[in-house]
């Protein structure tokens, strides 16, 4: 168990019902009547406190949950400073805090921008594309990747323009590529390193990429994502706030993840 946000939110939550629940049980035990002026200061901090967390922790544990971007690994599609939703029901229903699943509803589509458990760090998430899923064969060579040996086509877009804190990818190949059920951007350096490798994906895992294919701690240099570390679905970004680029990024609100 991590004792992460999540954690300590469900902690807050069942603290203050308890106190809350257990002084109304106490009034109708000893049959006292309830006189707002008489109730405790911690049960009337619990009384107001306890609706609200319970619906900040549903929400954020069964609906949606916001990340920011702190890293250009996902650039172009997510910039440094997007503060992002992610669905945390697509992959199915987890009990929180212990993250165990119990109602499947959808599995990860190979094109789907995911948030995982980093699996080296569990506490740390991570956001990257599913490029292969399980059983498949990945190839990465030259820059080119391969699926289930059909190599994915690329198209060149010119030269990208970074702005803000991601002005050092300044540059870079824009390259459009088709994974076959998604069509997306990735940035290509090909002055960096050429990284080569070939994996086949076990059953019940995932192998993700960022779209900054060379400024990208993935599934190339540590392995795949089991399906327990799924956290769920980028979808949308409500928000950018990068100080080196004039602050809130009015452009990128409202964007839907693709």
């Amino acid at each position: 168990m991590n004792f992460d946000f999540s954690f300590f939110l469900f902690s807050a939550t069942v603290v203050t019902g308890i106190i809350w629940g257990g002084y109304a049980y106490y009034l109708k035990r000893s049959n006292t009547k309830y006189v707002e002026e008489n109730e405790p200061l911690i049960v009337e901090y619990a009384r107001s406190f306890f609706p609200v967390v319970l619906i900040v922790f549903i929400l954020r544990s069964f609906i949606a949950e916001p990340f920011r971007i702190p890293s250009g690994s996902m650039m172009p599609t997510l910039l440094i400073g997007d503060f992002i939703l992610v669905n945390k029901f697509t992959y199915g229903i987890r009990i929180p805090v212990i993250n165990k699943k119990i109602i499947e509803i959808n599995e990860p589509e190979r094109g789907d921008a995911v948030v995982f458990r980093y699996p080296k760090n569990p506490s740390v998430d991570y956001i990257k594309r599913v490029i292969g899923l399980p059983g498949d064969r990945i190839s990465y060579m030259n820059k080119q990747l391969t699926i289930n040996d059909i190599p994915m086509k690329q198209v060149p877009l010119g030269r990208y323009q970074g702005v803000g804190q991601g002005k050092t990818m300044t540059g870079a190949e824009l390259v459009s590529e088709d994974l076959q059920t998604v069509e997306h951007d990735i940035l290509i350096n090909h002055n960096a390193p050429n990284i080569k490798g070939t994996f086949i994906v076990p059953k019940g895992h995932y192998f993700v990429m960022g779209d900054n294919r060379d400024n990208s701690n993935d599934s190339r240099y540590w392995g795949t994502v089991p399906e327990e570390n799924l956290v769920g679905k980028a979808f949308f970004i409500w928000m950018n706030w990068d100080w080196e680029n004039t602050g809130i990024g009015f452009n990128r609100i409202g964007t839907v993840i693709k």
